[in-house]
Formats: structure tokens, sequence, C-alpha cells
């Protein structure tokens, strides 16, 4: 009877500790901007998926390029219609490994993310700097980077060439929390 106590209590923490090995949000915010003399353009986007497995430090994150809203209905229009054209290509991802995931803690730690970033069927292998904290409750990371439109074969317009910028500022904050089946 003991050992069937003690089998039974290993399976209940295993199965408590197999839970908790990957954190998710399906709120992360990412937003962009790009600062221009004549009108700033900046978007943010309040639905974007991302999963941690905590075990390998692995990342994945998915967003809907729709889902960005612009101040001016237009602009959002033209982001959607002309650049990223989200009909063709109606998400952007991320999948990459958070470098030293283990050393994560309650204190804010800087740490690197590296990866596959795929926009508009175009992907580049790119660095991210964040600051990332981890209690048993959540996993948070929030930072900020660069991309070239270039890169990622977004077609500007010769007449709006000048008043989009080429290098456009992504920030990003996930309030990750563990996942449950």
């Amino acid at each position: 009877m003991k050992n069937t106590y003690i089998l039974l209590l290993c399976l209940f923490l295993t199965t408590l500790v197999s839970g908790q090995e990957r954190f998710l949000t399906k709120t992360g915010t990412i937003s962009f901007f790009s600062k221009l003399p004549l009108e700033n353009i900046q978007a943010e986007n309040s639905q974007v998926l991302s999963i941690v497995d905590a075990t390998s430090g692995q990342m994945a994150i998915a967003i809907l390029m729709q889902s960005f809203l612009f101040e001016k209905a237009l602009m959002q229009e033209h982001f959607n219609e002309n650049y990223v054209e989200s009909d063709k290509y109606p998400k952007a991802t991320f999948k990459g490994n958070i470098i030293d995931f283990k050393s994560i803690g309650v204190v804010e730690k800087k740490v690197q993310v590296v990866g596959m970033l795929e926009i508009h069927n175009e992907s580049i292998e790119i660095t991210i700097d964040a600051l990332a904290t981890k209690t048993a409750d959540t996993l948070v990371m929030t930072g900020a980077f660069y991309i070239n439109l270039s890169d990622f074969a977004v077609d500007i317009p010769s007449i709006v060439r000048n008043k989009i910028a080429q290098k456009i500022k992504i920030s990003f904050l996930f309030n990750h929390k563990p996942y449950k089946k």
C-alpha cells in the first residue's frame, strides 16, 4: 500500500513538472516604429502568440500581420495591401533559442535570443538582446531590435520611398504563463 502511494505521488509530481515545461502567451505585444521628418509611422499588435520550452530554451512566435493597429486607417490599409501583402503572407514567425535560458530567474537578466525571423516569405537569422525574468508563474521578456525592409523583400513604391524609413524599430513584451493542456 505504501508503494502504491509513493508511485501515485511520483506520477502526480511528474505530471505537475511536465505541465510547467512550457510558457505561453496569446496576448504578447509587438510594435514597430519608423521615425520620419514629416510623419512617424507606428503600429501595435497585441495578439501575438509566443511559446517557450523551459527545458531547452527554444522559443517560437507567430504574428498575424492584419492584427497590427495604426492610428490612421489609411496607413493600416496600405500596410496590409501594398507592403506586407497580408492576404498573401498572413503571418510572420520567429523560431529560435534563448541563450543560457537556465540562468534566468527573478532578477531581471540580459539575454540573447538567436533564430530565424520570417516576414513576407523571406527569412533572415537575427540575434536579439532582451531582458527576462522568470518565476514559477511567469516568464517575462522585453526588448527591441531593428530590421531592414529590404531584407524581407518589402517593395516600397518610389513615390513614397522617402516617406518610409528603410530601418524599422521593433519592440516586444511577452508575459508568458505556464502552459496547461
